[in-house]
């Protein structure tokens, strides 16, 4: 399951780029055009890019509050929980 989340995760961040790729490309059109100064395609394109890395850090928050939750309802030991097992059977066979 958290090998689906990480390839849709890389799949977002690569929709990502192609988007503001896209976005960029619009703005040139609007620029060429005369619809939109250079400074104002730069700031557009800064600006979705911002929001965009926004929207991945919130969606990257709320992935990982989900998965914790789901671990905790299967019981699921975390990975801090299995070193600390770890380290305890370790102590205990040392003679």
């Amino acid at each position: 399951m958290l090998d689906y989340i990480r390839k849709m995760t890389l799949a977002g961040a690569g929709l990502a780029i192609i988007t503001t790729e896209k976005i960029q490309e619009m703005m040139d059109d609007l620029v060429k055009k005369g619809e939109m100064t250079e400074k104002e395609a730069r700031e557009a394109v800064n600006e979705f890019v911002e929001k965009s890395k926004q929207a991945r850090k919130d969606l990257e928050e709320k992935v990982e509050k989900i998965i914790t939750g789901f671990l905790n309802r299967m019981n699921i030991p975390t990975r801090k929980e299995l070193d600390e097992i770890k380290e305890r059977l370790e102590r205990l066979e040392k003679p």
